[in-house]
This record gives structure tokens, C-alpha cells and sequence, in this order.
């Protein structure tokens, strides 16, 4: 795995820690996840139902959290958790999550793709309901 690519804007691939999902999964029994890495499966374009996590592209994150609003909104999905990079200063933060939902801020750097690396930036949880 090229790693300098990994961990550069090049790359929306920042894949969940097993053990990291695996400890959110037991707290929040999660039934779906519109964004595995797939090329072919567009979470965007399904109905989302249960409780969904959700580690978006980055680069069209905020895509998604609308898309789980709408579905919190029409009554589809009880919650969902969302992992995003800890960017607090950003429009999006402030306009769609900031004090709007619950916010966990993750100790440390998250090493994606189960990678020896740690990430270049921090990470949060956003629990919508």
C-alpha cells in the first residue's frame, strides 16, 4: 500500500479500524453502512434504514450527512454515526453539527486502513438522532 498517497488529498480511502468499528459496533448495533469501499455502490442513491455508521468519502461528506438528516427527518433510521476528521473550524461543522448533535472526540489519531500510520489529522464521532 502506497501510504504517501493514503495520507494526502489524493485519497478518499481512509477505511474504518476493525477494532475501531468493532468497539463502536457492539455500543450502537449498527444494520447498515451506505459507504463500503466499493466503486460500484453509492450509499447516496439507496434508502437507508436501522442504525447506520457512516465513514464517508471525504471529499463529499457533507452529501451525506444530509442524506442522513432527510432520512432521521422521514422517520428511516433511529441514528447514525458518522466518522469525520475533528475540522471544527469549518462551515459545514458549525452550519449541519455543532450543537446540533452529540460530538465525541477521538484521544489520539485513528490508523486507518488498519495501517501502522496514524491519520494527519484528529477524528470525531457525530451521533445523530
Amino acid at each position: 500500500m502506497n501510504t504517501k498517497t493514503l495520507f494526502s488529498r489524493k485519497s478518499d480511502n481512509w477505511a474504518t479500524p476493525k477494532e475501531f468499528y468493532k468497539k463502536l459496533d457492539q455500543e450502537f448495533n449498527f444494520t447498515l453502512d451506505p459507504c463500503p469501499l466499493s466503486p460500484i455502490f453509492d450509499g447516496l442513491k439507496i434508502d437507508w434504514s436501522g442504525r447506520v455508521f457512516v465513514n464517508p468519502p471525504y471529499s463529499n461528506q457533507r452529501a451525506f450527512f444530509e442524506k442522513a438528516i432527510q432520512e432521521l427527518d422521514k422517520g428511516n433510521i433511529e441514528l447514525a454515526v458518522f466518522l469525520l476528521p475533528a475540522r471544527t473550524d469549518t462551515r459545514f461543522f458549525h452550519d449541519l453539527i455543532y450543537n446540533k448533535y452529540e460530538i465525541r472526540f477521538i484521544k489520539g489519531r485513528l490508523k486507518f486502513n488498519d495501517s501502522c500510520n496514524s491519520a494527519p489529522f484528529p477524528s470525531m464521532l457525530v451521533i445523530c438522532k
